[in-house]
């Protein structure tokens, strides 16, 4: 089997970390590759950037020869119009974190980098059915591309948000709301007293269930 992780923006070193996030959670069997887009942002942080994302997306089908591909920026550019494209499993890790999130009716939170985007992902929960479970959308005060380009601070303002999340707004589980914050949000959650979603994992497992499962 084969897991291909596309990814949405145009950094080669952010699709790197997510296909080694993803293999955290792949069996050593099942075969992982990375595609990246060939257009458009470096990092993904307003509404026309996530739009020309979805092109980009699109764009690279003839790339695609995997058994599952997993589309790995939180807005899902692309993934519905790949999945009505494709004969095989497609999943966006925003998709996979909300479905893991609000699993047996949990309320969830989702803490990320980009203020501009709140709109769109506010839309995306709706959209999957998941608002009334929705505690809150928290977003750090820096400059987005400076702060993921910082990992001590990017870690600091997002642990911040979680514990805002959690005591203020009464999330039981909290997603760290981006691919590019994959390793943050791993060392998150290994203190947190609340579970925290990994997108990128959770759209590994949801594909590998439905490998696993012959969908």
């Amino acid at each position: 089997m084969h897991i291909q992780v596309v990814n949405p923006n145009t950094s080669t070193e952010t699709t790197a970390l997510m296909v080694e996030m993803a293999r955290l959670v792949v069996p050593a069997e099942v075969a992982l590759s990375g595609l990246t887009a060939r257009t458009g942002a470096a990092l993904i942080v307003e509404p026309v950037a996530l739009a020309v994302a979805a092109d980009a997306v699109l764009a690279l089908q003839g790339a695609i020869v995997g058994d599952a591909v997993i589309v790995a920026a939180f807005g899902d550019p692309g993934a519905e119009a790949l999945r009505a494209r494709l004969a095989v499993p497609v999943i966006g890790i925003g998709e996979a974190s909300l479905r893991a999130a609000a699993d047996q009716g949990r309320r969830f939170s989702i803490a990320t980098t980009t203020p501009l985007l709140v709109p769109s992902i506010r839309a995306r929960v709706d959209m999957l059915g998941f608002g009334a479970l929705l505690a809150s959308i928290r977003v750090t005060s820096q400059d987005p591309s400076a702060l993921t380009a910082d990992a001590v601070a990017l870690e600091a303002a997002l642990a911040e948000l979680v514990e805002q999340c959690i005591a203020i707004d009464g999330a039981e589980a909290v997603i760290i709301g981006g691919g590019p914050l994959s390793r943050a949000a791993r060392t998150i959650a290994a203190r947190a007293p609340v579970p925290i979603i990994e997108p990128v994992p959770e759209a590994a497992k949801w594909v590998m269930r439905q490998l696993r499962n012959g969908s």
